[in-house]
């Protein structure tokens, strides 16, 4: 278990949340690669798309593993300039996690949870690194980010 991974072990813990972590020997970087690892549909995997606004702001849209994120609902949605994709050094300076492995929670950002990721009752997510998840109850996951809950799928 790598540093990250222990990070967000701890902090499910902390926190009491209803989830699972798992490490992996295989790669869990794109959804496909996810899906497969934990023999699950893409459907209950999440994406945690990461943007920055014009002030410098972490944003974070919750997407089903099988959407993609709009830029310009977020920007409608929070009444902002359009925001920008974060590059992969920008990821891990504003969540302490790697791209590929970045969790739902577990750190400072404004969480955009779009509403279908609610149809589910658990949902899988970054575990901290590239080769692990961590399988939640979509509650918590809220419970945790305090999200707001907007649509942000294209």
């Amino acid at each position: 278990m790598n540093s990250y991974e222990l990070q967000i072990k701890e902090y499910l813990h902390a926190k009491a949340a209803d989830a699972q972590h798992f490490i992996l020997n295989q790669s869990c970087h794109t959804v496909e690669e996810a899906a497969k690892a934990v023999n699950a549909s893409i459907d209950e995997l999440v994406k945690n798309i990461c943007m920055i606004d014009e002030d410098g702001r972490l944003i974070v849209a919750i997407v089903k593993g099988e959407d993609r994120a709009s830029t310009s609902r977020v920007s409608k949605g929070l009444n902002i300039k359009r925001p920008r994709l974060a590059d992969e050094k920008e990821v891990l300076e504003a969540t302490g996690y790697p791209a590929g492995g970045v969790p739902s929670f577990g750190f400072e950002a404004i969480f955009l949870v779009d509403p279908k990721i609610t149809e589910l009752e658990y949902v899988y997510t970054g575990g901290g690194s590239p080769h692990s998840l961590v399988k939640i109850k979509v509650e918590d996951l809220v419970r945790l980010n305090s999200g707001k809950l907007m649509r942000v799928r294209k």
